[in-house]
């Protein structure tokens, strides 16, 4: 054990999305707690979301970077496969070539659609103007392949021509399938869809143009371009991430078939969701870019209709989800740290105790606690909350 590597928490990682009860802010906390039960095995993020863990911890170990939802698989790849850029120097420039030339065609097909947001506006006319986007869902656009976002989310967290520039791009990231850049360019892709959506930084529901200030607000987002924001996200990736010498796996799969498939002797850190709304409400549209699969949506949030419902979200079941993990990393003789919050859905003392009696006499249990300011991605007068992070930490005797 004395010749276990201490991984190293300052390490700059770009970002790709604004996430929800985020630990970047806190990251340094997290990694000390894994420094200390570090073995000579993986670390696994078992519910990676955002995976900036995998961003602090490449070329430093081998990752197992988990989550049910697809877009953190291809968060994580971005942060963690090996890149030369030098192999393709003209990169960014032939992606945007490439995008641009598809939503140039997608819009001299579509002549009428022309939704002109730099002119001046009263509410009412800012009103119409979106509304007449949203109808875009009954429109028909199956003569181009990548029309999803243009179909189901004009007028919504994005305009119309946003939306355009989206498929386009997607359409793009394709032509790079099987390539090192591939998972680059979504999350390049991702990041300029969350810094052009009118809504809060995640996708749970878009904002309505109600007053004068409320509809400058969205407009200084529909006025925003795509492309800018994609090579900027680029660049930096050229920039800051290079070799990565370590192996590693990305999964989507539910907790328990990842912990059913962990080899012995890893660290799992474990960060499931904390309170009863599900992330598969907040980030469904990075979801469907990812997936790309025409999904049947529903509710003024364009939501899909197979969102993940996840049982540490349900009162009556969280305890049940807990008990299994605990019980699953015993039986893999991992060592564990567990990130929770003291507004979660089950009592902080009440988790040691389920911890305690699962894990039993073999493994040595230490709670630490950190107080910081948790984003709720709102822009009002409950955007951010004082809470009081515990880490769980149980390594292996």
């Amino acid at each position: 054990m004395d010749n276990i590597a201490i991984l190293n928490k300052e390490v700059e990682v770009p970002h790709f999305i604004k996430y929800m009860g985020s630990k970047r802010k806190i990251i340094n906390f997290v990694v000390e707690a894994i420094n200390e039960v570090k073995t000579d095995g993986p670390v696994c993020d078992l519910f990676a979301g955002s995976s900036v863990l995998s961003g602090i911890l490449r070329n430093q170990t081998h990752m197992i970077s988990n989550d049910i939802q697809a877009y953190s698989a291809v968060l994580a790849r971005a942060y963690l496969t090996s890149y030369n850029w030098g192999s393709c120097p003209s990169l960014v420039q032939d992606v945007v070539s490439s995008a641009s030339e598809k939503a140039t065609k997608f819009f001299e097909a579509f002549p009428a659609l022309n939704f002109d947001y730099e002119q001046e506006f009263t509410v009412g006319e800012f009103v119409s103007l979106e509304e007449k986007q949203r109808q875009l869902i009954d429109y028909d656009f199956s003569s181009f392949d990548y029309h999803l976002f243009a179909k189901d989310y004009s007028g919504t967290y994005w305009s119309f021509s946003q939306c355009v520039w989206i498929d386009a791009y997607r359409a793009t990231a394709e032509e790079y399938k099987g390539t090192p850049f591939y998972h680059a360019i979504l999350a390049s892709l991702m990041f300029a869809m969350s810094y052009n959506s009118q809504s809060t930084g995640h996708y749970a529901q878009y904002r309505d143009a109600t007053s004068q200030s409320s509809m400058e607000d969205i407009l200084t987002y529909r006025r925003k371009e795509i492309t800018p924001f994609f090579i900027r996200k680029m660049e930096e990736l050229q920039q800051t991430l290079g070799t990565n010498n370590f192996s590693f796996d990305t999964y989507c799969m539910d907790y328990r078939d990842c912990l059913g498939q962990l080899p012995k002797n890893a660290v799992v850190y474990a960060d499931p969701p904390y309170a009863f709304v599900h992330y598969s409400r907040f980030y469904h549209a990075i979801e469907t870019l990812v997936q790309y699969d025409y999904p049947e949506v529903r509710h003024k949030g364009r939501y899909r209709t197979d969102r993940h419902q996840s049982p540490f979200c349900i009162r009556t079941q969280v305890e049940d989800a807990f008990q299994e993990m605990f019980q699953r990393i015993s039986d893999k003789e991992a060592n564990l740290v567990l990130s929770y919050s003291n507004t979660g859905m089950i009592d902080l003392e009440a988790l040691i105790d389920l911890a305690t009696r699962t894990l039993g006499i073999r493994y040595m249990i230490e709670t630490r606690t950190v107080d910081y300011l948790h984003s709720t991605m709102g822009r009002r007068e409950d955007k951010s909350r004082n809470v009081q992070e515990a880490l769980i930490i149980a390594k292996r005797l």
